[in-house]
Parts: structure tokens; sequence; C-alpha cells
């Protein structure tokens, strides 16, 4: 997957749009993070991933996701996009609209 795929699946949700962040680019829903690019413009930052789910999905799949020491103390996880299929993505990325989106938007979406 590319930057390019994430960003057309999530803009095909309510209230998603392009931005930046720490100058690269990124998905908000209403002015909040849903996920970003890093720097390398192949590791995308996934927010709202808990910790103990993050240390299965490492352990499990350790070419696809990871984590530095700067995200230790956050609910992130790093996904490699060159390795990851839609199938990794999706269901961290939709829980995060789902956290992010307001009532309105859900039920747009029918959920």
């Amino acid at each position: 997957m590319t930057f390019d795929d994430v960003r057309a699946l999530a803009l095909t949700w309510p209230e998603v749009e392009d931005g930046t962040s720490y100058g690269t680019p990124a998905l908000k829903v209403r002015k909040k993070l849903l996920t970003r690019l890093k720097e390398d413009g192949d590791t995308l930052v996934m927010p709202g991933v808990p910790h103990e789910e993050r240390e299965m999905l490492v352990d499990s799949r350790p070419k696809i996701f990871s984590f530095t020491d700067h995200y230790r103390d956050y609910p992130i996880v790093l996904i490699t996009l060159s390795k990851a299929r839609r199938a990794h993505i999706e269901p961290l990325l939709r829980r995060q609209w789902l956290a992010l989106a307001s009532k309105t938007a859900r039920r747009q979406a029918g959920v």
C-alpha cells in the first residue's frame, strides 16, 4: 500500500480531510489526527492502538508493525506501508475514524 491508497480509502468517510502534521501529509477528522506519513515516505503513524494490541501486532508481524522509543508511551503503532495490505490498515484506520468522527458523520456512514 501507499499513502495515496490510505488517503483514497479514508476520504470516502465523512469529515476526513487532507492536512499536514510535522510537515508531512496527514489525514484529519475535525482537525484531529487520523493518521500521518512519516518523513521516510513509507511509514504510517497510526494512533488509537492500545499498548497491548500494539505489542501483539509487533510480535505477530514485525515486518509490518513497529514502534520506536519516541512512541513507547503513546497508543500508536507504526505501519510499513510497502509491506502492508489493506486488511492490515483498514480496521485500525476505521476504528480511529470512529473515535474522532461526530455522531452525525457516523450515522451518515451507517455506523
